[in-house]
């Protein structure tokens, strides 16, 4: 691959974590969640989720992410809350 082309890749590898909202669960409360179209889903970046439980929206830092088949499980910490959060997201 040119290194010219980098750029357009990196692009479309974001496609699927920023084009549209985002469906799971918050692994330890079992609430489901959607991360909100347009998020950055990066480690360091603060994602806005919806919990469809509470009615709430929540603003967590991404600490990493990981794919496992067609799910993948975003770790977050909340600092309003002051814990740690999973979120598994469902492709």
């Amino acid at each position: 691959m040119n290194i010219k082309h980098l750029p357009a890749v990196a692009s479309i590898a974001l496609l699927p974590l920023t084009g549209h909202a985002w469906e799971g669960e918050e692994l330890e409360s079992g609430d489901i969640v959607e991360i909100e179209r347009g998020n950055l889903v990066r480690p360091g970046q603060e994602i806005e989720v919806y919990n469809y439980d509470d009615g709430e929206y929540e603003y967590l830092e991404v600490e990493s992410v990981r794919r496992y088949g067609n799910e993948v499980e975003v770790e977050t910490y909340d600092y309003q809350e002051g814990e740690y959060k999973t979120l598994r997201m469902r492709d």
